[in-house]
């Protein structure tokens, strides 16, 4: 078993973290905040939309069962890479899509998914806004947000 980290903000991290523990290979979930200015921010410092955090799951997979490219296209299908800080309802930069890598093959490959997918076309005639950057702190989020549509029998968000 070959155990890594990845890291991903696509929207309310609820629905984000079910569809990735749900992905055989995923070994763990953690629901949290990353990317911002604040040492242990809150959920509620990271709603007022100035702490400069993402909500993310971060996991990790057994790199036997699952690869990375297959939780880059977890992730593509997961949201909408086109909206700037906004998924469905939530709005703010709390909510934009990037990918946090933990690797320079990481960082390679999601750069790479992202160009196959603009020259796809998939997303004509928007263009992707993910950003990809290093991972930095990851600040878990409290314990209600931890496994928070499972504890409720639910399987997915709103989105």
């Amino acid at each position: 078993m070959s155990i890594e980290k990845a890291t991903f903000a696509a929207g309310c991290f609820w629905g984000v973290e079910a569809a990735f523990a749900s992905i055989p290979g995923v070994t763990s979930t953690a629901v949290g905040y990353e990317g911002g200015t604040l040492d242990q921010p809150t959920y509620k410092d990271v709603c007022t939309d100035q702490t400069g955090h993402a909500e993310v799951v971060e996991l990790e997979f057994d790199t036997e069962r699952v690869g990375y490219e297959q939780l880059l296209d977890a992730f593509f299908s997961l949201h909408d890479p086109t909206t700037l800080n906004r998924q469905g309802p939530d709005w703010g930069t709390q909510y934009r899509s990037a990918i946090f890598f933990h690797s320079p093959e990481q960082e390679a490959a999601a750069r790479e998914k992202i160009e196959q997918l603009t020259t796809e076309g998939r997303y004509k005639p928007k263009r992707i806004v993910t950003k990809v950057e290093p991972a930095q702190t990851f600040w878990r989020a409290e314990d209600y947000h931890q496994r928070y549509l499972e504890k409720r029998g639910l399987s997915h968000c709103h989105i």
